[in-house]
């Protein structure tokens, strides 16, 4: 059964790589069809139809090979076909007193316009040839016009039509299933390159503000370090334990946040990074460790916030402090505020530095970063500096809206 199978579509891809050659055979079946049609008399004997008493006259053999032949170009010209067969047909039905059946190279060039011209087309070229076909048979046939011959005539004319109409139909309608198939496909690759781009975006926001804020820090610290190391051993040491904390928790903020990219199924492989305004004052120390004061105001009670949200707000709490540390000289100082307005939440950092040094946004991706996450959440941010000198970045976070979570 495999077998046979196999060798069906063997034989019916090779013949749809080679359709001369498949019409060319069609003609030839049909040529040997109207031949042997040709000696058939149906009203040969009382008993029924009979072979070989008739012979066809050479005109009609002519007229048999003329719409044979012309079927072999069925598919490249289907209406000239259509109008030589027709032609050929109508020749033999007026002309010749022992009709051939040449009409059968009509009703195949009939099919062939109905299967691949339009439903308009068919309609008319179709009406044509079955009403100039059944009208000569009638007419100057040999028969009665009401002879069954002439409504066969009528008969196959009217099958071929609707036949190739309703080819050209399933066709047009596997052809849009198709179609739709792969535009559906193309959708599901476009969105899955588009989440893939997203998610690889945000890891890379998450790593930029993880390496930015801890390095800053131990850079900070090993500085101090080095500066009073030969005059001040114990304030060195006490540097060097906040170099060790800050790398420390860089080590593990990074481990949260590459271990996204593990396998799904990874039992160890967390769903979110730690890090969320649950775990702001243990932020705000490492600052202050590194010789920043940091005041925090906080009028949210706490409350849960969406992941989403609640990553955003602690990052852009991170990125500005740590941009206020390397920016803002080492005599600033730094506000935080986190006030929950209505459906909202607003995250403020002030600092007092110079305005000459106070950060432009145009170097690094801080900024950027910053401005990407909260326009993915459907907020607003203002980085600006602040008249009388220092910097100020405000983030406003709707606690509902395109996270789809709600507090």
């Amino acid at each position: 059964m495999t077998t046979n199978g196999t060798l069906f579509a063997r034989t019916r891809d090779r013949l749809r790589a080679h359709p001369l050659a498949f019409d060319a055979g069609l003609a030839l079946v049909v040529l040997v069809c109207m031949v042997t049609g040709s000696f058939t008399d149906p009203h040969g004997s009382p008993d029924g139809p009979t072979f070989g008493d008739r012979v066809p006259s050479t005109s009609g053999v002519v007229l048999m090979l003329c719409g044979a032949a012309a079927l072999v170009f069925r598919r490249l010209r289907p209406v000239p076909v259509l109008a030589v067969t027709t032609g050929v047909s109508l020749i033999e039905l007026i002309g010749d007193d022992r009709p051939a059946p040449v009409t059968m190279s009509a009703v195949v060039a009939l099919f062939t316009v109905a299967s691949r011209t339009d439903r308009p087309t068919t309609w008319r070229l179709g009406l044509a040839t079955i009403a100039a076909l059944t009208c000569a048979a009638m007419v100057f046939g040999p028969t009665p016009w009401y002879a069954q011959e002439n409504l066969g005539v009528f008969a196959w004319t009217g099958m071929a039509a609707a036949a190739g109409d309703a080819v050209r139909s399933r066709r047009a309608f596997v052809d849009a299933i198709r179609e739709r198939a792969e535009r559906a496909e193309r959708t599901r690759e476009e969105e899955a390159g588009r989440r893939v781009a997203e998610e690889r975006l945000r890891i890379a926001r998450d790593l930029h503000d993880v390496v930015a804020h801890h390095i800053a820090l131990v850079n900070v610290q090993a500085g101090v370090a080095a500066h009073v190391m030969d005059k001040r051993p114990d304030q060195a040491k006490e540097a060097l334990a906040h170099v060790r904390t800050a790398s420390r928790s860089a080590l593990e903020e990074l481990r949260a946040t590459v271990g996204l990219l593990r396998q799904s199924g990874d039992p160890e492989a967390p769903t979110e990074p730690v890090s969320g305004l649950a775990v702001l004052e243990d932020l705000l120390v490492t600052f202050r460790n590194a010789g920043l004061p940091v005041e925090l105001t906080r009028t949210d009670g706490g409350t849960a916030l969406p992941a989403a949200v609640d990553l955003a707000a602690y990052r852009i709490v991170q990125e500005a402090l740590t941009n206020v540390r390397k920016h803002a000289g080492p005599d600033a100082k730094a506000e935080v505020s986190v006030l929950r307005v209505g459906r909202t939440v607003e995250v403020t950092v002030l600092d007092d530095g110079p305005p000459s040094q106070a950060p432009a946004g145009s170097g690094g991706h801080g900024l950027v970063g910053m401005r990407e996450r909260v326009t993915a959440l459907g907020g607003t941010l203002t980085a600006a500096p602040r008249y009388g000198g220092g910097f100020r970045v405000q983030a406003i976070l709707p606690v509902t809206g395109r996270t789809g979570e709600d507090a």
